[in-house]
């Protein structure tokens, strides 16, 4: 079996991130969307927020696990017996990161690789930065997150 880690902060999930996820569902026997938790940082969403979220947005796949870890992202993929990393990529500027943290993963573990997919043109410009700036500022995110993240978000902050 092939299983895949998706890792990310997701703070929030954006219809992007599902893009790829999706995509990685279709080739891979399992994916785990693995959501970092780093006890230095408070995020926008907490964790286990995050991963409600992303569970009640990916129930209809029927591969794809949600979890949460803390630490080494090439240390849970060990764990979990995955041999891939999945990274998106939105945009040639993201590639430079991503291939840096590639290559750092690949020295710690040769064993698992990093795959990187591409999102869907009309997701290039969403990331989870600019979905909070919009939300805090009273735009209308509706186009961007899934509907649970919506939902969650428009009753949670509504006084906001």
């Amino acid at each position: 079996m092939k299983i895949a880690i998706y890792p990310g902060s997701f703070d929030p999930i954006t219809k992007g991130h599902l893009d790829i996820l999706k995509t990685a569902a279709g080739i891979f026997d399992k994916v785990i969307i693995a959501v970092a938790r780093n006890s230095e940082k408070h995020g926008f969403l907490p964790v286990d927020v995050r991963v409600k979220l992303i569970k009640e947005s990916v129930k209809d796949l029927d591969n794809v696990e949600v979890d949460f870890f803390e630490g080494l992202t090439i240390n849970y993929a060990r764990q979990k017996g995955a041999t891939v990393l999945i990274r998106g990529l939105r945009a040639v500027s993201d590639f430079e990161y991503e291939m840096q943290l590639s290559q750092a993963n690949s020295a710690l573990a040769d064993e698992v690789k990093t795959v990187f997919l591409t999102t869907k043109p009309k997701y290039n410009f969403i990331s989870s930065s600019t979905i909070k700036e919009i939300f805090l500022n009273k735009g209308d995110i509706s186009k961007f997150v899934p509907e649970p993240v919506f939902n969650y978000l428009d009753k949670e902050y509504e006084n906001v």
